[in-house]
């Protein structure tokens, strides 16, 4: 654990699993306090292992202190009860990674959108508007104390075609969220990013992996691991010029050479830039 970093308050949403789970685990690692928000409170209670509670015990173990939170993003209520408990509890909050998001399992099937179930849609609800109510409360904690980072998770989706309309749409929306809410934010030295992940090592990926290995071979190897984007989170919080990136869309792979991080494996993950896009920065005007 690192002592330095133990008065740190973090909410990492959607943090049963995957993606949010890592980033969680790799914030607890520095000694933060991670609150810790999704629905499965017992496994079984999704078709994926994992559970809030299990997350907040590893987050105890790495050195932190992990608070599991049963949050439905799609429930205003319940968001909001979140963050007066944060306040209530902790009195601050550093970091506020907005992961939760709703993923159909027919996203990485083939196919035509329109052939797919109406319910892909449902990732602008839990996985955009959720990302907004929740920025909507953290900000509100952030500029009261003058200080903090929100993050988005996003993808190089949000540039390429990838896994269909509503999945591109969800991440270009958190993309444009960064870029704004950075905007009105600067003021209170509170910094926003969006982070473009790689190909992650998740319980989802493995599951498909395990179904369609012809389908993803070529990239099995390079996999981040999640807790790789949670390290560049931290490593953006602890520098003392981050708000020369505020408003940003970041590679998650790039930011990371540039702070000198390596994966849990020690492996150096790639950009996928020259074959996916690179993202498309703010213009500098600003209409009121």
């Amino acid at each position: 654990m690192n002592n330095a970093h133990s008065n740190r308050v973090a909410v990492v949403t959607g943090a049963s699993r995957g993606a949010g789970k890592g980033i969680a685990l790799a914030l607890g690692a520095e000694g933060a306090t991670v609150y810790v928000t999704g629905r499965s409170q017992n496994e079984g209670d999704a078709p994926l292992p994992g559970t809030i509670h299990a997350t907040a015990r590893e987050i105890d173990a790495l050195g932190g202190k992990g608070i599991a939170v049963a949050c439905d993003h799609a429930d205003d209520e319940q968001v909001r009860s979140l963050f007066e408990r944060v306040e209530r509890e902790s009195g601050r909050l550093d970091i506020l990674v907005n992961n939760a998001t709703f993923l159909h399992d027919q996203l990485i099937e083939p196919g035509p959108f329109w052939e797919k179930s109406l319910d892909l849609v449902n990732i602008l609800d839990v996985g955009l508007r959720s990302a907004y109510v929740a920025s909507w409360h953290a900000a509100a904690l952030m500029a009261k104390r003058r200080g903090g980072l929100i993050a988005f998770t996003s993808s190089f989706g949000s540039n390429c075609y990838m896994h269909g309309a509503a999945y591109g749409a969800q991440k270009a929306g958190v993309d444009k969220f960064a870029k704004d809410m950075a905007v009105d934010l600067r003021p209170y030295d509170v910094a926003v990013v969006s982070i473009w992940m790689g190909p992650l090592r998740t319980e989802r990926t493995t599951r498909a992996l395990e179904d369609h290995p012809e389908r993803y071979e070529d990239f099995s190897f390079v996999l981040e691991s999640p807790a790789f984007t949670g390290k560049v989170i931290h490593a953006l919080y602890c520098d003392s010029n981050r708000m020369t990136q505020s408003g940003q869309v970041l590679i998650g792979a790039e930011a990371a050479l540039a702070y000198g991080i390596v994966d849990l494996d020690g492996t150096q993950p790639p950009s996928y830039r020259e074959v996916l896009g690179g993202p498309v920065q703010a213009h500098p005007a600003i209409v009121e």
